[in-house]
């Protein structure tokens, strides 16, 4: 019981990552099965991609600074 009452930077960009990535698959299931109803509502499954183009973009961005510069 003696962990620390406070993350450091990395841990918290650790979880928001985690987050981030739950965020993606769950909404790569929800197109997915908006797909898969025959007639899917285009507008909505345009959203959805957008969205989840989003998050990914986030998730490259924070695993960028999780991820040390190597000079090679």
């Amino acid at each position: 019981m003696n962990a620390p009452s406070e993350l450091n930077f990395e841990d918290m960009l650790k979880i928001r990552l985690e987050v981030l990535r739950r965020e993606h698959r769950d909404l790569d299931a929800a197109i997915h099965a908006l797909e898969e109803t025959g007639r899917p509502d285009q507008l909505t499954l345009r959203r959805l991609k957008k969205q989840k183009l989003s998050l990914k973009d986030q998730i490259v961005k924070i695993e960028d600074q999780l991820i040390p510069d190597i000079i090679a």
